[in-house]
């Protein structure tokens, strides 16, 4: 659905040229929800900008959507929805003129729109609103209606940037349930752009992570995590000397009746170490394990945090 190989964008500015985007490779295949990952300034937003053909790239060639991103713009656009990180309604607007006028904007007829605008509200928990003004909705509605307004030409590939950037918790996750059904339901691919990694972590089959214009890794959620240390097992005894004793025995560290263990993954690793330990005879009273968090795979990566801003 996405193949880019080479793709760069620099800026000039009175400073000098700024290297936005520096020859990025990434694919995306048909039907996956790909998670982009990257502090501010790191180079998403100008690469799903390239993507979309808002801008044109200084180097580099793509394929979205079917058409090649350079020579056929217009088509790649009747082929793509796209829901900004800042919203696309007038707040003046009826909810129901909007969709309808972006119908219209792809050629739809008035009748078409209608049935497939008011179809959309229905499944994104939006019914009843057709006659609101957009200014009436609370935050969590209209980004839900700015993901109807980027489906109303129902296209085949979906970017969002940012989706649920500035809600709240519980409108989050309720965005999170409409992200999912735009693949599941509707046959989507689903590019997006995210600061919260937990978010990633929720929806994304595959992650790119950016940082100063470069992808740094790629892979879905559980294969970055295991590139970290793997899993971390906590094992509570009933003694000291019981945790020393099992601390010798599996090659752990010890801090008093707690051992801590490093597994390369805790569901293949521990039927062995409870082996071990019945055969020494020594049972533990807890047992807890600890998975890597995509927070810890950017900080290894890049060595900064994801909400870091990246230096000019």
């Amino acid at each position: 659905m996405i193949e880019a190989r080479g793709l760069a964008r620099t800026f000039r500015t009175r400073a000098g040229d700024v290297e936005a985007v520096r020859g990025i490779d990434l694919d995306v295949a048909e039907g996956e929800i790909v998670g982009f990952l990257g502090p501010n300034g790191a180079g998403k937003t100008t690469t799903l900008r390239m993507l979309t053909t808002l801008i044109a790239p200084t180097a580099g060639t793509a394929r979205v959507a079917g058409h090649d991103l350079l020579r056929e713009p217009v088509e790649v656009r009747r082929r793509i929805g796209y829901v900004a990180q800042g919203g696309c309604t007038l707040p003046e607007a009826r909810v129901g003129e909007e969709l309808v006028d972006q119908g219209r904007l792809y050629g739809m007829a008035a009748a078409a729109a209608v049935a497939h605008g008011q179809e959309l509200l229905a499944g994104l928990d939006l019914a009843g609103v057709w006659e609101r003004l957009t200014k009436t909705l609370s935050g969590g509605q209209r980004r839900r209606l700015d993901i109807a307004m980027g489906l109303i030409h129902s296209p085949r590939l979906v970017f969002l940037d940012e989706p649920t950037s500035g809600l709240d918790p519980q409108a989050r996750a309720n965005l999170w349930k409409h992200v999912r059904s735009l693949r599941d339901a509707r046959g989507a691919t689903v590019f997006l752009t995210t600061h919260y990694l937990e978010e990633a972590d929720a929806l994304c089959d595959r992650i790119l992570v950016i940082d100063h214009g470069e992808i740094v890794a790629a892979g879905a959620p559980e294969e970055l995590k295991r590139r970290v240390s793997g899993d971390t097992v906590e094992l509570t005894f009933g003694d000291d000397a019981a945790a020393a004793t099992a601390a010798l025995l599996l090659d752990g560290q010890v801090d008093g009746p707690l051992v801590r263990l490093q597994l390369p993954s805790a569901v293949e690793g521990l039927p062995g170490v409870f082996r071990a330990l019945d055969e020494a005879e020594l049972s533990p009273l807890g047992v807890e394990v600890h998975r890597p968090t995509l927070d810890d795979v950017f900080l290894s990566l890049t060595g900064h945090a994801l909400r870091d801003e990246v230096p000019a």
